[in-house]
Protein backbone atom coordinates (compact mmCIF):
# COMPACT_ATOMS: atom_id res chain seq x y z
CA UNK A 1 0.00 0.00 0.00
CA UNK A 2 0.94 3.39 -1.16
CA UNK A 3 2.10 5.51 2.05
CA UNK A 4 2.58 9.53 2.60
CA UNK A 5 5.13 10.27 5.38
CA UNK A 6 4.70 13.19 7.73
CA UNK A 7 7.59 15.38 8.73
CA UNK A 8 9.13 16.16 12.30
CA UNK A 9 7.95 19.33 12.88
CA UNK A 10 10.30 19.25 16.38
CA UNK A 11 13.06 17.33 17.34
CA UNK A 12 12.50 13.99 18.04
CA UNK A 13 12.94 13.18 21.73
CA UNK A 14 11.74 9.72 22.77
CA UNK A 15 12.25 5.91 24.57
CA UNK A 16 11.64 3.37 22.38
CA UNK A 17 11.00 -0.56 22.57
CA UNK A 18 12.57 -2.25 19.84
CA UNK A 19 11.81 -5.98 18.59
CA UNK A 20 13.89 -8.57 19.59
CA UNK A 21 16.50 -9.53 17.23
CA UNK A 22 15.83 -11.50 14.90
CA UNK A 23 19.37 -12.43 13.51
CA UNK A 24 19.88 -13.68 17.45
CA UNK A 25 16.06 -15.48 17.62
CA UNK A 26 16.70 -17.35 14.34
CA UNK A 27 19.79 -18.97 16.21
CA UNK A 28 18.34 -19.39 19.00
CA UNK A 29 15.29 -21.68 17.42
CA UNK A 30 17.21 -23.83 15.24
CA UNK A 31 19.43 -24.46 18.63
CA UNK A 32 16.04 -25.31 20.46
CA UNK A 33 14.99 -27.25 17.36
CA UNK A 34 17.86 -29.19 17.36
CA UNK A 35 18.50 -30.06 20.90
CA UNK A 36 17.14 -32.55 23.07
CA UNK A 37 14.60 -31.42 24.99
CA UNK A 38 11.87 -28.45 25.74
CA UNK A 39 13.57 -25.23 25.72
CA UNK A 40 11.59 -21.65 26.26
CA UNK A 41 12.84 -19.07 24.15
CA UNK A 42 11.56 -15.54 25.25
CA UNK A 43 11.39 -11.96 23.50
CA UNK A 44 11.19 -13.32 19.82
CA UNK A 45 10.09 -10.19 17.43
CA UNK A 46 6.86 -10.74 15.49
CA UNK A 47 8.23 -10.66 11.92
CA UNK A 48 7.67 -12.37 8.65
CA UNK A 49 11.09 -13.85 8.85
CA UNK A 50 10.77 -15.11 12.69
CA UNK A 51 7.26 -16.39 11.42
CA UNK A 52 9.15 -18.25 8.29
CA UNK A 53 11.44 -19.79 10.81
CA UNK A 54 9.09 -20.94 13.29
CA UNK A 55 6.56 -22.45 10.41
CA UNK A 56 10.16 -24.35 8.93
CA UNK A 57 11.14 -25.97 11.58
CA UNK A 58 7.56 -26.90 12.88
CA UNK A 59 7.60 -28.95 9.41
CA UNK A 60 10.81 -30.00 9.65
CA UNK A 61 9.42 -31.72 13.16
CA UNK A 62 10.11 -29.42 16.47
CA UNK A 63 6.69 -28.54 18.41
CA UNK A 64 6.89 -24.90 18.74
CA UNK A 65 3.88 -24.04 21.15
CA UNK A 66 3.18 -19.46 21.63
CA UNK A 67 2.23 -18.47 25.34
CA UNK A 68 0.36 -15.45 26.24
CA UNK A 69 3.35 -13.58 27.72
CA UNK A 70 4.95 -13.88 23.83
CA UNK A 71 7.08 -16.55 25.02
CA UNK A 72 7.76 -19.67 23.17
CA UNK A 73 8.58 -23.46 23.95
CA UNK A 74 10.11 -25.82 21.85
CA UNK A 75 10.21 -28.95 21.81
CA UNK A 76 13.50 -30.79 19.73
CA UNK A 77 14.21 -34.30 18.96
CA UNK A 78 18.40 -33.81 18.78
CA UNK A 79 18.53 -33.53 15.57
CA UNK A 80 15.86 -36.10 14.09
CA UNK A 81 13.94 -34.37 11.12
CA UNK A 82 10.92 -35.39 10.24
CA UNK A 83 12.28 -34.63 6.52
CA UNK A 84 9.55 -35.10 3.42
CA UNK A 85 8.22 -32.05 3.71
CA UNK A 86 8.54 -28.36 1.75
CA UNK A 87 9.66 -25.27 3.87
CA UNK A 88 8.87 -21.55 1.86
CA UNK A 89 11.23 -19.49 3.07
CA UNK A 90 8.40 -16.53 1.70
CA UNK A 91 11.54 -13.55 1.17
CA UNK A 92 13.73 -14.75 4.69
CA UNK A 93 17.56 -15.28 3.33
CA UNK A 94 18.62 -16.32 6.49
CA UNK A 95 15.72 -18.54 7.06
CA UNK A 96 16.08 -19.88 3.50
CA UNK A 97 20.13 -21.13 4.07
CA UNK A 98 19.34 -21.64 7.93
CA UNK A 99 16.65 -24.43 7.28
CA UNK A 100 18.44 -25.69 3.99
CA UNK A 101 21.31 -26.71 6.18
CA UNK A 102 18.58 -28.06 8.47
CA UNK A 103 16.58 -29.83 6.33
CA UNK A 104 19.89 -31.79 5.19
CA UNK A 105 19.67 -33.77 8.34
CA UNK A 106 16.34 -35.30 7.53
CA UNK A 107 16.41 -39.30 6.43
CA UNK A 108 13.86 -38.42 3.75
CA UNK A 109 14.33 -35.42 0.84
CA UNK A 110 12.27 -32.08 1.78
CA UNK A 111 12.40 -29.25 -0.34
CA UNK A 112 13.14 -25.70 0.85
CA UNK A 113 11.55 -22.58 -1.50
CA UNK A 114 10.60 -19.17 -1.39
CA UNK A 115 9.21 -15.77 -3.06
CA UNK A 116 10.57 -15.10 -6.63
CA UNK A 117 13.13 -12.59 -5.29
CA UNK A 118 14.61 -15.16 -3.55
CA UNK A 119 14.78 -18.21 -5.68
CA UNK A 120 16.84 -15.09 -7.39
CA UNK A 121 19.49 -15.27 -4.60
CA UNK A 122 22.57 -16.95 -4.29
CA UNK A 123 23.20 -20.20 -2.57
CA UNK A 124 25.57 -22.20 -4.37
CA UNK A 125 27.98 -21.69 -1.60
CA UNK A 126 25.97 -23.67 0.84
CA UNK A 127 24.59 -26.72 -1.59
CA UNK A 128 28.33 -27.09 -2.53
CA UNK A 129 29.38 -27.00 0.45
CA UNK A 130 26.40 -29.06 1.91
CA UNK A 131 27.26 -32.05 -1.40
CA UNK A 132 30.62 -32.28 -0.21
CA UNK A 133 29.97 -33.02 3.50
CA UNK A 134 28.04 -35.73 2.25
CA UNK A 135 24.51 -34.62 1.39
CA UNK A 136 22.41 -34.75 -1.33
CA UNK A 137 21.20 -31.51 -3.09
CA UNK A 138 19.31 -31.47 -5.69
CA UNK A 139 18.57 -28.24 -7.70
CA UNK A 140 14.41 -28.03 -8.84
CA UNK A 141 15.40 -24.94 -11.18
CA UNK A 142 18.58 -23.08 -11.40
CA UNK A 143 21.59 -24.43 -10.02
CA UNK A 144 22.72 -22.96 -6.94
CA UNK A 145 19.33 -21.22 -6.37
CA UNK A 146 15.80 -22.13 -4.21
CA UNK A 147 14.21 -24.12 -4.99
CA UNK A 148 16.05 -27.26 -3.67
CA UNK A 149 15.41 -30.81 -2.50
CA UNK A 150 17.75 -32.08 0.08
CA UNK A 151 18.34 -34.93 2.26
CA UNK A 152 21.17 -36.91 4.27
CA UNK A 153 22.53 -39.11 1.95
CA UNK A 154 25.98 -39.80 3.31
CA UNK A 155 26.14 -36.60 5.55
CA UNK A 156 28.67 -37.21 8.10
CA UNK A 157 31.36 -33.59 8.34
CA UNK A 158 34.61 -33.34 8.18
CA UNK A 159 36.40 -30.45 6.32
CA UNK A 160 34.97 -28.51 4.29
CA UNK A 161 36.22 -24.83 1.49
CA UNK A 162 33.79 -22.05 1.66
CA UNK A 163 34.36 -18.35 0.31
CA UNK A 164 33.87 -15.95 3.56
CA UNK A 165 33.08 -12.73 1.23
CA UNK A 166 29.97 -14.24 0.26
CA UNK A 167 27.86 -14.00 3.19
CA UNK A 168 28.09 -15.13 6.46
CA UNK A 169 24.74 -17.20 6.45
CA UNK A 170 26.57 -19.56 4.63
CA UNK A 171 29.10 -20.34 7.49
CA UNK A 172 26.28 -19.67 10.18
CA UNK A 173 24.16 -22.24 8.49
CA UNK A 174 26.79 -24.93 8.28
CA UNK A 175 27.81 -24.27 12.10
CA UNK A 176 24.34 -24.68 12.92
CA UNK A 177 23.97 -28.12 12.20
CA UNK A 178 27.62 -29.50 12.62
CA UNK A 179 27.21 -30.19 16.62
CA UNK A 180 24.80 -33.27 15.07
CA UNK A 181 27.11 -34.07 12.66
CA UNK A 182 29.36 -37.57 13.79
CA UNK A 183 32.56 -35.83 12.68
CA UNK A 184 32.01 -32.44 13.73
CA UNK A 185 32.67 -29.66 11.24
CA UNK A 186 35.85 -27.84 9.74
CA UNK A 187 34.92 -24.88 8.19
CA UNK A 188 38.35 -23.49 5.97
CA UNK A 189 37.86 -20.00 4.57
CA UNK A 190 39.20 -19.27 1.21
CA UNK A 191 38.65 -15.13 1.26
CA UNK A 192 38.01 -13.10 4.44
CA UNK A 193 34.76 -13.24 6.07
CA UNK A 194 32.43 -10.69 6.04
CA UNK A 195 29.78 -9.51 8.37
CA UNK A 196 32.26 -11.43 10.90
CA UNK A 197 29.94 -10.37 14.36
CA UNK A 198 27.27 -12.67 12.90
CA UNK A 199 29.31 -15.37 13.12
CA UNK A 200 30.56 -14.86 16.28
CA UNK A 201 27.21 -14.08 17.07
CA UNK A 202 26.16 -17.43 15.94
CA UNK A 203 29.17 -19.35 18.15
CA UNK A 204 27.70 -17.61 21.51
CA UNK A 205 24.44 -18.27 20.64
CA UNK A 206 25.44 -21.97 20.25
CA UNK A 207 27.31 -22.15 23.11
CA UNK A 208 24.71 -20.98 25.64
CA UNK A 209 22.66 -24.00 23.74
CA UNK A 210 25.52 -26.61 24.87
CA UNK A 211 27.71 -26.62 22.32
CA UNK A 212 30.81 -25.54 23.62
CA UNK A 213 33.57 -27.10 21.11
CA UNK A 214 33.72 -24.34 19.00
CA UNK A 215 36.94 -22.51 17.52
CA UNK A 216 36.54 -19.25 15.30
CA UNK A 217 39.72 -17.62 13.54
CA UNK A 218 40.33 -15.37 10.45
CA UNK A 219 41.03 -18.58 8.71
CA UNK A 220 39.13 -21.49 9.87
CA UNK A 221 36.21 -22.54 12.16
CA UNK A 222 35.90 -25.51 14.16
CA UNK A 223 32.67 -26.96 15.72
CA UNK A 224 32.90 -30.07 17.78
CA UNK A 225 29.99 -33.11 17.85
CA UNK A 226 28.65 -31.92 21.34
CA UNK A 227 25.07 -31.69 20.07
CA UNK A 228 22.66 -29.03 21.93
CA UNK A 229 21.13 -29.23 25.27
CA UNK A 230 17.83 -27.32 26.03
CA UNK A 231 17.55 -24.40 27.99
CA UNK A 232 15.64 -20.94 28.90
CA UNK A 233 16.87 -18.10 26.40
CA UNK A 234 16.11 -14.35 26.00
CA UNK A 235 16.59 -12.66 22.73
CA UNK A 236 17.97 -9.13 23.05
CA UNK A 237 16.04 -5.91 21.83
CA UNK A 238 17.83 -5.93 17.55
CA UNK A 239 20.06 -3.86 16.98
CA UNK A 240 20.04 -3.14 13.34
CA UNK A 241 15.90 -2.30 14.57
CA UNK A 242 17.35 0.50 16.75
CA UNK A 243 18.95 2.21 14.16
CA UNK A 244 15.90 3.93 12.88
CA UNK A 245 14.77 5.71 16.06
CA UNK A 246 18.43 6.31 16.65
CA UNK A 247 18.69 7.76 13.84
CA UNK A 248 15.62 9.76 13.54
CA UNK A 249 17.37 11.75 16.57
CA UNK A 250 21.00 12.41 14.57
CA UNK A 251 18.56 13.58 11.72
CA UNK A 252 15.78 15.60 13.93
CA UNK A 253 18.76 16.90 17.01
CA UNK A 254 16.53 15.18 19.15
CA UNK A 255 17.41 12.69 21.87
CA UNK A 256 16.00 8.26 21.81
CA UNK A 257 16.97 5.87 24.33
CA UNK A 258 16.40 2.12 23.42
CA UNK A 259 16.42 0.04 26.96
CA UNK A 260 17.90 -3.07 26.58
CA UNK A 261 20.66 -2.40 24.47
CA UNK A 262 23.30 -2.93 26.24
CA UNK A 263 27.21 -2.69 25.93
CA UNK A 264 26.85 -6.49 26.49
CA UNK A 265 25.33 -7.07 23.35
CA UNK A 266 26.10 -10.05 21.00
CA UNK A 267 25.23 -7.65 17.78
CA UNK A 268 27.79 -6.47 15.48
CA UNK A 269 24.80 -3.39 15.11
CA UNK A 270 24.70 -2.18 18.44
CA UNK A 271 27.80 0.09 17.29
CA UNK A 272 25.81 2.10 15.37
CA UNK A 273 25.62 4.53 18.25
CA UNK A 274 29.36 4.95 18.05
CA UNK A 275 28.94 5.65 13.99
CA UNK A 276 26.66 8.54 14.85
CA UNK A 277 28.84 9.77 17.42
CA UNK A 278 31.18 9.72 15.08
CA UNK A 279 29.48 12.24 12.63
CA UNK A 280 28.92 14.32 15.71
CA UNK A 281 26.20 13.44 17.66
CA UNK A 282 26.35 12.36 21.96
CA UNK A 283 25.89 8.75 22.53
CA UNK A 284 26.01 6.40 25.43
CA UNK A 285 25.28 2.97 25.66
CA UNK A 286 26.05 1.21 29.11
CA UNK A 287 24.20 -1.86 31.08
CA UNK A 288 21.33 -0.29 30.70
CA UNK A 289 20.68 0.25 27.34
CA UNK A 290 21.65 2.98 24.57
CA UNK A 291 20.97 6.62 23.85
CA UNK A 292 22.08 8.72 21.31
CA UNK A 293 21.34 12.66 21.46
CA UNK A 294 21.72 14.45 17.90
CA UNK A 295 23.76 17.85 16.54
CA UNK A 296 22.70 20.57 14.81
CA UNK A 297 25.85 19.90 12.89
CA UNK A 298 26.41 16.09 11.24
CA UNK A 299 29.45 15.65 9.40
CA UNK A 300 30.63 12.97 6.96
CA UNK A 301 32.53 9.83 7.63
CA UNK A 302 34.37 7.53 5.54
CA UNK A 303 34.04 4.10 6.74
CA UNK A 304 34.36 -0.03 6.65
CA UNK A 305 30.94 -1.41 6.81
CA UNK A 306 31.99 -5.39 5.79
CA UNK A 307 30.82 -6.37 9.61
CA UNK A 308 27.66 -4.07 10.05
CA UNK A 309 26.25 -4.14 6.23
CA UNK A 310 22.31 -4.00 7.40
CA UNK A 311 23.00 -0.38 8.99
CA UNK A 312 24.00 0.43 5.40
CA UNK A 313 20.84 2.24 4.97
CA UNK A 314 20.19 4.00 7.68
CA UNK A 315 23.75 5.38 7.99
CA UNK A 316 22.81 6.76 4.14
CA UNK A 317 19.78 8.58 5.50
CA UNK A 318 21.70 10.22 8.23
CA UNK A 319 24.16 10.93 5.74
CA UNK A 320 22.19 12.97 3.31
CA UNK A 321 21.20 15.61 6.25
CA UNK A 322 25.55 15.82 6.99
CA UNK A 323 28.00 19.11 6.24
CA UNK A 324 30.32 16.76 4.29
CA UNK A 325 30.25 13.56 2.03
CA UNK A 326 30.48 10.16 3.32
CA UNK A 327 32.10 7.03 1.87
CA UNK A 328 30.75 3.35 2.82
CA UNK A 329 33.22 0.87 2.03
CA UNK A 330 33.75 -2.81 2.02
CA UNK A 331 29.72 -3.70 1.41
CA UNK A 332 29.92 -4.56 -2.46
CA UNK A 333 28.47 -7.96 -1.31
CA UNK A 334 24.60 -6.55 -0.38
CA UNK A 335 24.24 -6.09 -4.08
CA UNK A 336 22.26 -9.32 -3.14
CA UNK A 337 20.28 -8.80 -0.20
CA UNK A 338 16.32 -8.58 -0.68
CA UNK A 339 17.44 -5.56 -2.89
CA UNK A 340 20.32 -4.47 -5.07
CA UNK A 341 21.08 -2.41 -1.53
CA UNK A 342 23.79 -0.44 -3.39
CA UNK A 343 22.14 0.74 -6.68
CA UNK A 344 18.51 0.61 -4.65
CA UNK A 345 19.83 2.76 -2.59
CA UNK A 346 21.52 5.65 -4.40
CA UNK A 347 18.22 5.75 -6.83
CA UNK A 348 15.91 6.55 -4.18
CA UNK A 349 18.30 8.97 -2.78
CA UNK A 350 19.18 10.99 -6.21
CA UNK A 351 15.23 10.63 -6.49
CA UNK A 352 14.91 13.43 -3.77
CA UNK A 353 18.03 15.46 -5.08
CA UNK A 354 20.82 13.93 -2.96
CA UNK A 355 23.90 13.42 -5.39
CA UNK A 356 24.92 10.04 -4.71
CA UNK A 357 27.92 7.51 -6.69
CA UNK A 358 27.75 3.70 -6.18
CA UNK A 359 31.55 2.48 -6.31
CA UNK A 360 32.90 -0.74 -6.65
CA UNK A 361 32.32 -1.98 -3.19
CA UNK A 362 30.41 0.88 -2.01
CA UNK A 363 28.25 4.32 -1.99
CA UNK A 364 29.55 7.75 -1.73
CA UNK A 365 26.69 10.40 -0.59
CA UNK A 366 27.34 13.73 -1.17
CA UNK A 367 24.52 15.85 0.32
CA UNK A 368 23.05 19.09 -0.51
CA UNK A 369 21.37 22.08 1.77
CA UNK A 370 18.45 19.96 2.82
CA UNK A 371 15.82 22.46 2.38
CA UNK A 372 16.96 21.63 -1.46
CA UNK A 373 15.82 18.07 -1.32
CA UNK A 374 12.21 17.32 -2.85
CA UNK A 375 9.64 14.71 -2.38
CA UNK A 376 9.30 12.02 -4.47
CA UNK A 377 7.74 8.76 -3.97
CA UNK A 378 10.33 6.12 -3.68
CA UNK A 379 10.21 2.32 -4.20
CA UNK A 380 10.92 -0.03 -1.80
CA UNK A 381 11.84 -2.34 -3.50
CA UNK A 382 10.66 -5.37 -1.40
CA UNK A 383 13.25 -4.28 1.30
CA UNK A 384 12.30 -3.53 4.82
CA UNK A 385 15.60 -1.32 5.04
CA UNK A 386 14.92 0.71 2.63
CA UNK A 387 11.37 1.55 3.62
CA UNK A 388 12.76 1.89 6.87
CA UNK A 389 15.67 4.45 5.47
CA UNK A 390 13.14 6.55 3.06
CA UNK A 391 11.02 6.85 6.58
CA UNK A 392 14.08 8.65 8.14
CA UNK A 393 14.48 11.22 5.02
CA UNK A 394 10.57 12.01 5.23
CA UNK A 395 11.25 13.67 9.16
CA UNK A 396 12.78 16.20 6.93
CA UNK A 397 12.02 16.19 3.40
CA UNK A 398 8.27 16.97 2.76
CA UNK A 399 6.26 14.71 0.22
CA UNK A 400 8.05 11.57 0.24
CA UNK A 401 5.64 8.38 0.08
CA UNK A 402 6.49 4.86 -0.79
CA UNK A 403 5.26 2.67 -3.32
CA UNK A 404 4.64 -0.18 -0.81
CA UNK A 405 4.83 0.28 2.91
CA UNK A 406 3.92 -3.00 4.12
CA UNK A 407 7.22 -4.92 3.54
CA UNK A 408 8.10 -3.24 6.87
CA UNK A 409 6.48 -6.65 8.64
CA UNK A 410 9.34 -8.39 7.90
CA UNK A 411 11.53 -7.58 10.55
CA UNK A 412 9.38 -4.62 12.61
CA UNK A 413 5.83 -4.56 11.48
CA UNK A 414 4.66 -2.19 14.35
CA UNK A 415 6.85 0.57 12.57
CA UNK A 416 4.64 3.16 11.10
CA UNK A 417 2.62 3.18 14.58
CA UNK A 418 6.20 3.79 16.19
CA UNK A 419 6.75 6.32 13.68
CA UNK A 420 3.92 8.04 13.89
CA UNK A 421 4.27 8.24 17.46
CA UNK A 422 8.09 9.51 17.43
CA UNK A 423 6.61 12.56 14.64
CA UNK A 424 3.76 13.31 16.71
CA UNK A 425 5.96 13.78 19.99
CA UNK A 426 3.85 11.23 21.70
Amino acid sequence: MTRVLGVASAPITATVNVPGSKSIANRALVCAALADGVSRVRGCPDGDDTRAMIDGLTRLGATIVHHPDGGLTVSGHAGRIRGGVEVDALLAGTTSRFLTAVASLGAEPSIVTGAPRLRARPMAALHDSLSRLGARVEPLGDAGCLPVRVARDRLHGGTVELPGDVSSQFVTALMLIAPLLPDGLSIRLTSPLVSRPYVAMTAAVMSTFGASGIAVSDQTIEVAPDGYRSIEYVVEPDASSASYPLAAAAITAGEVAVPGLTSASLQGDSVFSSLLESMGCAAAIDGSGTRVRGSSSLRGIDIDMADVSDLVPTLAAVAAFADTPTHIRGVGFIRNKESDRLGDLANGLRAIGCQTEVTNDGIVISPSVPESYRGAELATHHDHRLAMAWSLLALRVPGISLDDDSVVSKSWPDWWTVRASLVAGR
